[in-house]
């Protein structure tokens, strides 16, 4: 048995576990008789790894350190020459360890790591005792937090290279050159810098610090001097239409206000009344911290054109006006849900575009295209970053040149724009226009709407409310949104019919009656008509509309082909449409019933007025559906799908449609105008919970001319039920094609 071995004289305070040994056999080889064990020593709430070498034996003993180990063999072991030149090479690279110190390179290493991580509070621990002397930790990791905040400092890259041979090490002194880079909100910022390490004795071991000083923020800054940033606003690029109208503006409006200190109380309570404020909102103003007496308060900005409400206010003795710089649109409602209107940037929206150069003092887009398109209109702001000197100079660290927003040309027509809107007289609905051959957008009307320039200005909460709980919706952008087509879908349920040779155009249905079901598992549901007769055929269904026959036609053609081809046509997917439009929808085809009003644009499908006209661009070009465009910048005439219906299908449901309005028993044949040949589709779309019940239902009307296709008009009015249904519609798209013709 070997005899366990007596503890260092160094380790007499430890208390050992057990020594383990493990005999070697004479015929491994001599690499596999060195072994390190994980069998570990507690001594003082320490535990360490050990191993120690003997004759045939490897044990383990407790050490504190690679000193202790040495310490330990040279008390007590006598080695063979077997493990002999093992042993020294162990003992070469403890003695080294012993002795190690760190270097300055190593230091400078490690604080440049920490640097690029931006622990400043861990930084500090590496400073200097004279540079802990003109700066505390709070102070400095503050100091550093803040500039690199208020800067918006990201991609910091710290960097030195480390000399090959370095001799500084052996003295007291040594000098490092290091170089960072980085991004901040004026554009990128490099420098190169020398740092002086010094090597200090702290608690009794010898360490080196970094002599630091303000010059390692950056090297223009000096003890006493400031930084500054300094911005320049863009102009916002403007809104204009195909002829370079302006939409939306860049113009001036009143800025009205009063000095402080000269308003009396009578005049206040007009003022109030007139600026659409309360007397308290004035006062607000009046004590705010910056003001002084005499000073020109403002309190609201008002639109140029509102000459009365100005006149009534200049009369006012103390109030006064001054021309600011605002947004303006010229079109007012007209152009409202299209253009939508810009406003200070709100706590939450900037959270959500801080990272896109946004900041607390921008004006956005809050609705429209001034919203879609902000990032192209607000342009870059100019900043420039400045060492304010201690002597009054100043010295610039990093420059970024403002960039005017772009100019947005759309396919608009705003004249277009214009009499659609008005002839709609504020009905509640939505109109939309179209050149059917090249795509492009030619106006896009909701109605009714708000003036962009009360609310740009800023309105009250109570005009808001106003709106908001307007039972018409003024703030719904309807050409977006999905509505039931009604019987404007019919000449698509014909397309898809077709082309699947579910139907053949010239065969004659036997319909009998204004009311028809499948059969008894209908129960009391029933699909009706307006116009009797018998048999009909296709033409005979799209002129009078007869919904019977649309409802046996989608049911012969059978769910699955139904959904296909409408899919084809762009159903159930987004739309590449600059402004975001409701995608579409076929809805649930599972029950035969469904499936049968589907047919004829009632069940649950839904499409936008931009969609219904982008579907009937193919009756029109072949079969081809042309992609809608608004921007001037996009290509004319780009196919959006292809062949969605036989070239030979769409000439024929072109021709139909044509009859539509040109027949004297066609249901839009009150669009019919002698010269021009309107071709069409009406459509009533019955908005109602179940059968039996009285709902409310929305006209519609889409009209073309087949022979000369660059206009193509849609129109949806809500709420025509007792009024002629779709005929609303259809009088109104009518007295638009007159004025243009």
């Amino acid at each position: 048995m070997m005899q366990q071995m007596k503890p260092n004289q160094a380790m007499n305070q430890r208390t050992p576990i057990p020594v383990t040994s493990h005999p070697l056999t004479t015929n491994q080889p001599i690499q596999s008789k060195i072994k390190t064990h994980n069998t570990v020593y507690k001594g003082e709430g320490e535990y360490f790894p050990l191993f120690f070498v003997g004759r045939g034996v490897v044990k383990t003993m407790p050490v504190t350190n690679g000193c202790d180990m040495m310490n330990g063999i040279k008390e007590g072991v006598i080695l063979k020459k077997l493990a002999g030149v093992v042993f020294l090479l162990v003992l070469g690279l403890i003695m080294t360890g012993c002795n190690k110190e760190p270097t300055p390179q190593e230091r400078f290493s490690q604080y440049i790591e920490l640097w690029n991580k931006q622990k400043f509070d861990k930084m500090y621990d590496y400073l200097s005792t004279d540079a802990k002397k003109n700066i505390t930790k709070e102070d400095f990791t503050n100091r550093y937090q803040k500039i690199y905040d208020d800067l918006q400092i990201t991609d910091l890259k710290v960097s030195f290279k480390q000399p090959k041979d370095d001799e500084q090490e052996k003295k007291e002194q040594a000098k490092y050159t290091f170089s960072a880079k980085m991004k901040s909100i004026a554009g990128p910022i490099e420098f190169t810098h020398q740092a002086n390490l010094t090597k200090e004795g702290k608690d009794e071991k010898e360490n080196w610090y970094v002599n630091w000083n303000t010059g390692f923020i950056f090297p223009q800054l000096k003890d006493g001097d400031k930084i500054s940033l300094s911005t320049v606003a863009p102009k916002r690029g403007e809104i204009v239409d195909r002829n370079g109208t302006g939409l939306a503006v860049n113009g001036q409006a009143y800025e009205v206000g009063v000095s402080a200190g000269e308003l009396a109380a009578p005049i206040k309570e007009q003022l109030a009344a007139l600026l659409k404020m309360t007397p308290e909102q004035i006062d607000k103003a009046l004590s705010a911290s910056w003001v002084q007496p005499g000073m020109f308060v403002p309190l609201k900005k008002v639109a140029m054109d509102d000459q009365e409400r100005i006149a009534q206010l200049i009369a006012l003795e103390p109030v006064k006006t001054r021309k600011v710089e605002a947004r303006v649109y010229p079109y007012k409602e007209a152009a409202a849900q299209l253009i939508g209107y810009v406003g200070p940037i709100t706590a939450d929206e900037l959270e959500k575009l801080k990272d896109k150069g946004y900041t607390s003092t921008d004006v956005i887009g809050k609705r429209g295209l001034e919203q879609v398109l902000d990032e192209q209109l607000k342009g870059q702001s100019g900043v420039k970053i400045l060492i304010k000197k201690k002597d009054g100079g100043e010295e610039v660290l990093a420059e970024q040149p403002v960039a005017d927003g772009k100019t947005v040309k759309l396919t608009i027509d705003a004249d277009l724009q214009l009499m659609m809107f008005d002839e709609m007289g504020g009905e509640a609905g939505t109109a939309a226009a179209l050149n059917p051959t090249s795509g492009e957008t030619l106006a896009l009307v909701s109605s009714p709407s708000f003036d962009p320039n009360l609310a740009a200005l800023g309105m009250t909460s109570d005009e808001w409310k106003a709106l908001q709980d307007d039972a018409r919706q003024p703030l719904l952008t309807r050409f977006k949104t999905g509505f039931a087509p009604g019987s404007v879908m019919k000449p698509i349920t014909a397309a898809v019919a077709l082309d699947s040779s579910s139907i053949s155009p010239d065969e004659g249905v036997e319909i009998d009656g204004l009311k028809w079901q499948k059969d008894s598992s209908w129960g009391g549901y029933y699909v009706t008509r307006v116009h009797e007769g018998s048999p009909i055929n296709l033409e005979k269904a799209l002129v009078l509309s007869d919904n019977i026959y649309f409802a046996q036609t989608a049911l012969k053609t059978g769910k699955e082909k139904f959904a296909d081809g409408l899919k084809k046509f762009g159903f159930e997917s987004e739309f590449d449409y600059p402004y975001p439009l409701d995608t579409s929808k076929i809805g649930a085809l599972d029950k035969e019933i469904a499936l049968a009003d589907s047919g004829y644009g009632q069940g649950q499908i839904q499409m936008s007025i931009v969609h219904l006209l982008s579907a009937y661009t193919s009756f029109v070009n072949q079969g081809n559906m042309v992609k809608p465009i608004l921007l001037d910048e996009e290509e004319r005439s780009q196919v959006l799908k292809e062949a969605v219906v036989n070239p030979d299908h769409a000439e024929l449901i072109a021709a139909d449609l044509r009859k539509v309005v040109a027949d004297p028993s066609g249901t839009g044949h009150a669009a019919d105008i002698p010269g021009y040949p309107l071709a069409g589709k009406t459509g009533t779309a019955e908005i109602k919970q179940k059968q039996g019940e009285t709902g409310t239902e929305n006209g519609w009307f889409i009209g073309f001319n087949p022979d000369s296709p660059d206009l193509m008009i849609a129109m949806m009015i809500e709420n025509v039920q007792g009024r002629g249904g779709s005929s609303v519609a259809v009088n109104k798209v009518k007295d638009i094609y007159m004025k243009r013709k």
